[in-house]
């Protein structure tokens, strides 16, 4: 999904076309463009060929949606500490962390609609600026439907609406319908001017990927009810104590701000509830969901740090010990695994495996000495670390290390100036790496023009695609691996054997 993003960003400043974007130089309307537009700024900006710059809008959204979390716990009268560290477990969340790392288009759509939540919530919460504040929600909900459509509306806003309602009972205040109207009509206004232009200058092509896109939610990828259920888990790290978070009955009468608790749990609980109705269910759907359930984490981790070395029971304890017993299995673990993986020794690696022996040190003088604000502390840390120390790792399995490799498929092509196609199954991120777009002869069917071209052929999917390409000589030139040099061969999808076809004389 990354690669689809970025290559539409980077076709739409290469071909300067913003409003109707495209894919391989073909529609692409299943994304409204929002995220794609300041993707394309940001690589406009910083390097057309650096990756960077086409994740940093990603990352930029991931850090709005914390400081927007951050702000909504102040309003519901959390106190800033908690505040703050619910916010820190939030970023340190598993699908979080890597939709703001990878350039996914939910962390836009999600960023934009805890905006949006914010000042709804301060529009009914305080008597200034209402105008202000239902116009910028009404521009953030815009953004949001600009985004990926009513994704987040239905998944993230409508859930808050409902908890927010249910738990505060903000009674009517003057002009409260035409607040109310505003920020409907301005949101609804500033979130569908894309859809209705490319509605009427591209009808059927939008009228197909809306059919496609509405049957996806009933027959594609289709998950029994209770399929989320374990939601819980995509906090990663924070696994147990999400858990523990979740039983109102065990905390409603420890944690520190009961009406704020119970607010945060409905919208957790309301999120879940609205995803597992959709019969389309896939992890990463779980965005919504973990941001309220941070702040449900964030209460029961400040009461074990409070309570756990004076009023905690022997039962109240197992929990938190299995927790870091966890953590420090895993930190011990990690380097003999990730050798397994790698293969080889260098700095990035030991770098990596010194920092997470010395975190489980960490974890066992904590539990030795019951320290457990230290022990939560570097909990915190963890996911940073690893992913600070253990990025520079990703360079030796990339896929660039394999033979030949997309860089070498293209320095032949252009050496012998022949055409690339792919005979099926469009592969993304070949596209993306390859740096132009590849047709596809799926999409443009028919044997190309050209008397020599070059041919990719996924042929465990496709055996008899020779018979398409009569008085043609097919010659093999290799076999690309685009998966990470681990696991080469592993995933079919990421392998196309490379030909090169001749017209023979009649």
């Amino acid at each position: 999904m990354e690669a689809r993003n970025f290559i539409t960003a980077r076709e739409m400043l290469i071909d300067d076309n913003w409003i109707f974007t495209t894919m391989n130089e073909l529609p692409r309307y299943q994304k409204p463009p929002l995220p794609t537009w300041l993707t394309a700024i940001s690589a406009q900006i910083f390097g057309i060929k650096n990756v960077f710059s086409y994740r940093l809008p990603a990352a930029m959204a991931s850090l709005f949606i914390i400081l927007m979390f951050f702000k909504i716990q102040l309003l519901a009268g959390i106190q800033k500490k908690l505040a703050f560290g619910s916010s820190i477990i939030l970023m340190n969340s598993f699908y979080v962390f890597f939709a703001g790392r990878e350039g996914q288009w939910d962390i836009f759509t999600h960023s934009f609609i805890i905006g949006c939540c914010y000042f709804f919530f301060k529009l009914f919460a305080f008597p200034e600026n209402r105008l202000r504040n239902a116009l910028i929600a009404a521009l953030l909900l815009g953004a949001s439907l600009l985004s990926k459509g009513p994704v987040s509306l239905y998944a993230l806003f409508l859930p808050f609406l409902n908890s927010f309602f249910l738990v505060f009972k903000f009674g009517p205040f003057p002009g409260k319908w035409k607040y109310l109207l505003i920020f409907s009509i301005t949101g609804l206004i500033a979130g569908s001017w894309w859809s209705i232009l490319i509605h009427y200058y591209d009808a059927e092509e939008i009228a197909r990927v809306a059919a496609l896109e509405s049957g996806r939610w009933f027959n594609y990828n289709i998950r029994p009810f209770w399929y989320y259920w374990s939601f819980f888990t995509q906090s990663g790290i924070w696994t147990i104590p999400a858990f523990m978070g979740l039983w109102y009955w065990y905390l409603k009468s420890r944690v520190s701000n009961l009406k704020a608790y119970k607010f945060f749990l409905f919208w957790t609980l309301i999120s879940l509830l609205l995803l597992s109705i959709i019969p389309e269910k896939k992890s990463r759907y779980l965005l919504p969901v973990l941001i309220p359930l941070a702040s449900t984490t964030g209460f029961y981790v400040e009461y074990a740090i409070k309570n756990f070395r004076n009023n905690f029971t022997k039962w109240e304890r197992i929990p938190v010990y299995l927790n870091f017993i966890i953590l420090t299995l895993i930190s011990l673990a990690a380097p003999i695994l990730l050798y397994r993986f790698m293969g080889e020794l260098n700095a990035a690696y030991f770098g990596l495996s010194i920092a997470l022996i010395s975190l489980g040190a960490g974890f066992v003088y904590g539990m030795a000495k019951r320290k457990i604000g230290l022990l939560f502390s570097l909990q915190a840390a963890m996911m940073i670390l690893i992913i600070s120390l253990g990025s520079p790792l990703l360079r030796s399995i990339d896929p660039s290390h394999n033979t030949p490799n997309v860089a070498d498929l293209r320095s032949f092509a252009s050496e012998e100036n022949l055409k690339l196609y792919d005979y099926n199954n469009l592969m993304p991120e070949l596209i993306w790496h390859y740096g132009s777009s590849i047709p596809n002869l799926e999409k443009t069917p028919g044997v190309p023009p050209e008397n020599k071209f070059i041919l990719l052929v996924e042929t465990e999917a496709f055996p008899s695609w020779k018979s398409e390409f009569e008085g043609f000589e097919a010659k093999k030139w290799g076999v690309l691996d685009l998966n990470p040099t681990y696991e080469t061969g592993k995933n079919k999808r990421l392998i196309r054997e490379i030909y090169i076809l001749t017209k023979q004389a009649p």
